[in-house]
């Protein structure tokens, strides 16, 4: 790399380009001398690089900014070059929707501003064009309220560069900001609150009667800013290098920033429907998503002491660091450590991460990039972020009981993880008391599939061995993964008739014997003498031991024998049947039992409703608040559904252009051959029509050539279109399944709606009896050879209260926690298909907290007018 780049890039870190110096000043003044002098012969890379480093970084926008105004000060016309260019990129991220680059490239045109790069007047124009388009959004008349997210991201762009020019605004022109604040203050009076309760992390009933409405996310950053100002715009986290350049930053010539224009508003609701609002809305917030929901894990006595709006600074840096790095995690975590401020945020730095790892629906990254982003900083700061982490895993593993199911699931794959790289060290003792809680106590299940996850990255001595200051948790440590072969003769079982067609089907598969001759015998020799129940038995388990000895095995031998499953089983019955014993076979080992039902499913010899039939049978219904086994399964299945759609939209969406350009070569084609043919040319001194005969033979046979393509790109695309049809609707098949399924067993399971509104309701339905108990047991009672009380147990110094939510309860919240967590998922897919789920499942009928869960992840009110 260049210097002049080194310099650009490393510009305020502590790095060998700067020397000895972390001085912001003495980074401005070498980076500006070494750019001015290259300026003449790499100008046009300079914008280039200086632009990208500005969206990228920028958290060090402050220092480009300040640079920007001294190159203002050697070459107007660079630099004016520069706000051309700045424009022409907000423009098209406005049309766009490219929400990170508008809100960065608001920032940058702040500090510009404050550099004297900019004239104020044309950035108070900026926030002007951004707050009429969120204000007329919201008129039924010319906009569409369902889009209010659009106008609450515009609103929230402008608030959030405040922190970074509100000072000099206010000064320079103080009448035309105000006229913006108040603006801001009306369009926040006639917005809509912004609720979600489906995307909380923490279950919480917006039904439980405390009278709070806790501030959303526009509410409270309105806030910090009125702070903000009633403290003299005096900010400790953002960087102010341009006053140290002052005296020399007001000669430059303040630029004018072209007219930007806001995208056509979305069209005005056509009619009053709560089904149509609420896809408008969901389409909305999908493409304008809030950033970032506060994770409040720890007290206000751990988090550093800082004023609100620092709090909200930090947190951008954050998150445009892990946003712009998410491809260098060394880099990543470097920067993350090294913010331009001047106090600590460790345990900040930690909520924010894990808001992120825990955001729903969705995290903006895989999982495993915050994973090991944690690991890094674990690294980076030894002494201090190891306790900081510990600390947020103690915290939530209190509230677990309250955490959002999906949030749970992330927490357990992510701390599972996160131990495997850090040999498995946690202090088990300190939660040995989950195994004095009932089996279904969010503790222990949590501790229970923690410890099955880290069997997964290990093996099962290993995370033994990790538990040995609490070996009594080896109770929740799952069985140890074998097989179950009920063919195998080697523990001296009686040898059956079974066993025999085991073996003799065994023997066919190492001779090589093909599926087709595999079906015939079983066809012929199996079904007529034995039955159906025992052909299956026969085949599930003899196949699977041969593929059991790694994934490889088990692939190869569904790729050879995969037609005689698919003999077998035809239709959705037999496939349940057919579930049951890979089940059965793999029960020791619930990874494995995933794997081979995916891959089944993957080869198409079974279908996901066989799958929804399987996971909702009774043995598997018993499971759903006590094990994650049957719900992995159904995760896989859905989740693969809605990637088989996905790939299909793709190569569609491919095919669309190669129709384009396939129809566009046909028609050139096809002119060139006819002006070809019209043209006169001589032969033997007489006029002929048609121009030379070898090139008009060439110009048919490209001409045919293309129209046989054209032709060929269209039959693909129909074809496509026409799986993409069928796809759609076995989709709408599964989601109708799925909930008929989960409706039916929550009316099994839940009490009358009369005593169980809420889930606050639901949880508290045991609680007095429990109470009643506790009171008639005046001494607790203590097993006198291990010490351990038999009904609680101290929890690092701090007495836990016994689980006192009952089985029954406890199986209807987690399992009423899945159906809001699938539903919000794939709300896009269920929106598709909501009138139909309207008039067959989300009826009158169903229990209120059924449809409370679905249409909260949804983010549907619960009073629709469509609902029913």
């Amino acid at each position: 790399m260049s210097s002049w780049k080194s310099l650009l890039l490393r510009i305020g870190d502590n790095c060998p380009d700067y020397g000895t110096s972390s001085d912001f000043k003495e980074h401005i003044e070498t980076c500006f001398g070494v750019i001015r002098r290259e300026l003449e012969h790499s100008s046009n890379d300079i914008l280039s690089f200086l632009l990208q480093c500005a969206e990228q970084l920028p958290h060090k926008i402050p220092l480009y900014g300040t640079l920007v105004g001294l190159l203002n000060l050697e070459n107007e016309d660079f630099v004016k070059q520069m706000v051309e260019t700045t424009q022409a990129n907000f423009q098209d991220a406005l049309d766009f929707g490219n929400c990170d680059m508008i809100r960065i490239l608001m920032r940058f045109l702040t500090v510009m501003m404050c550099s004297k790069v900019l004239q104020p007047s044309s950035l108070v124009v900026v926030f002007e064009t951004l707050l009429s388009s969120a204000a007329t959004t919201l008129d039924e008349e010319k906009g569409n309220p369902s889009w209010q997210a659009r106008g609450d991201f515009y609103v929230s762009c402008i608030l959030s560069c405040l922190p970074w020019g509100g000072s000099e605004l206010v000064e320079q022109v103080p009448e035309e900001i105000e006229s913006v604040m108040v603006g801001i203050e009306a369009y926040l009076s006639i917005r809509r609150h912004n609720s979600d309760t489906g995307l909380s992390f923490f279950e919480d009933d917006d039904e439980s009667g405390r009278g709070v409405v806790e501030k959303d996310f526009l509410e409270d950053l309105w806030g910090r800013i009125q702070v903000l100002s009633s403290n003299g715009w005096k900010v400790d986290s953002v960087p102010r290098p341009h006053l140290s350049f002052e005296a020399q930053l007001v000669a430059g010539k303040s630029h004018e920033f072209g007219p930007i224009n806001t995208p056509e508003q979305p069209e005005p609701l056509s009619e009053v429907s709560g089904v149509l609002y609420g896809k408008q809305k969901h389409d909305a917030e999908l493409k304008y998503p809030q950033r970032i929901r506060r994770l409040n894990i720890f007290p206000a006595s751990k988090i550093e002491d800082m004023q609100p709006i620092d709090r909200f600074i930090v947190e951008e840096y954050l998150l445009d660091v892990l946003l712009f790095l998410n491809g260098c995690r060394k880099e990543c975590a470097s920067f993350m450590v090294g913010l331009p401020v001047p106090f600590r945020y460790d345990y900040l730095m930690a909520e924010t991460i894990f808001s992120q790892l825990l955001l729903l629906p969705l995290p903006p990254f895989k999982p495993i990039y915050y994973t090991l982003v944690i690991m890094d900083l674990c690294k980076a700061l030894p002494g201090a972020f190891p306790g900081v982490v510990a600390g947020a895993v103690r915290a939530l593993f209190e509230k677990i009981a309250d955490l959002d199911t999906e949030c749970q699931t992330r927490l357990i794959l992510w701390f599972s993880h996160h131990l495997s790289n850090f040999q498995f060290i946690w202090p088990w003792e300190e939660w040995a008391f989950v195994l004095d809680l009932p089996k279904w106590a969010p503790q222990r299940v949590f501790v229970q599939e923690v410890l099955e996850r880290e069997v997964r990255l290990s093996y099962w001595d290993k995370v033994k061995q990790s538990i040995e200051n609490a070996p009594a948790l080896e109770e929740l440590l799952p069985p140890k993964g074998s097989p179950n072969f009920i063919y195998s003769i080697e523990d001296g079982r009686e040898k059956t008739e079974q066993h025999a067609l085991s073996a003799e089907l065994n023997n066919k598969v190492k001779g090589r014997q093909t599926a087709r001759e595999i079906i015939s015998w079983v066809e012929e020799s199996v079904f007529p003498n034995h039955g159906w129940d025992v052909a299956l038995k026969v085949v599930v388990h003899t196949l699977l031991d041969i593929g059991s000895k790694s994934f490889t095995h088990l692939i190869t031998v569904l790729e050879r024998y995969g037609q005689v499953f698919a003999r077998i089983c035809p239709d959705h019955d037999k496939q349940v049947m057919l579930i049951a014993e890979v089940s059965s076979y793999w029960k020791n080992n619930a990874q494995m039992t995933a794997i081979a039902i995916d891959r089944m499913m993957g080869y198409r010899l079974i279908s996901n409703l066989a799958i929804v039939r399987w996971v909702f049978s009774p043995a598997n219904i018993e499971q759903f608040h006590t094990s994650d086994r049957p719900w992995e399964v159904l995760r896989n299945a859905i989740s693969k559904t809605y990637n088989r759609i996905s790939d299909l939209r793709n190569e569609i969406s491919s095919l669309k252009k190669s129709v384009v350009s396939a129809e566009e070569a046909a028609t050139k084609a096809k002119t060139e051959l006819d002006a070809a043919e019209s043209k006169l040319s001589l032969v033997d001194g007489e006029p002929v029509l048609g121009d030379n005969p070898a090139r008009l033979k060439r110009l048919k046979a490209n001409a045919e050539k293309a129209k046989e393509e054209e032709v060929s790109v269209h039959e693909s695309l129909e074809a496509k279109e026409a799986l993409l049809a069928r796809a759609l609707d076995e989709n709408e098949a599964l989601f109708l399944s799925l909930y008929k399924n989960f409706s039916n067993v929550l009316m099994e399971r839940l009490p009358d709606p009369s005593r169980a509104r809420t889930l606050r309701e639901l949880k508290s339905i045991q609680a007095d009896e429990m109470t009643v108990d506790l009171d008639e047991s005046s001494v607790m009672e203590v097993d006198n050879e291990s010490g351990r009380p038999n009904k609680s147990q101290s929890n690092g110094g701090k007495e836990s209260n016994i689980y006192n939510v009952g089985e029954k309860e406890q199986w209807c919240l987690s399992t009423l926690g899945y159906v809001k967590a699938f539903a919000r998922q794939y709300a896009s897919e269920i929106w598709a298909h909501i009138e139909k789920l309207d008039a067959d499942v989300f009826t009158e009928n169903v229990h209120p907290l059924f449809k409370k869960a679905v249409y909260s992840g949804l983010s549907r009110p619960i009073n629709d007018v469509s609902s029913g």
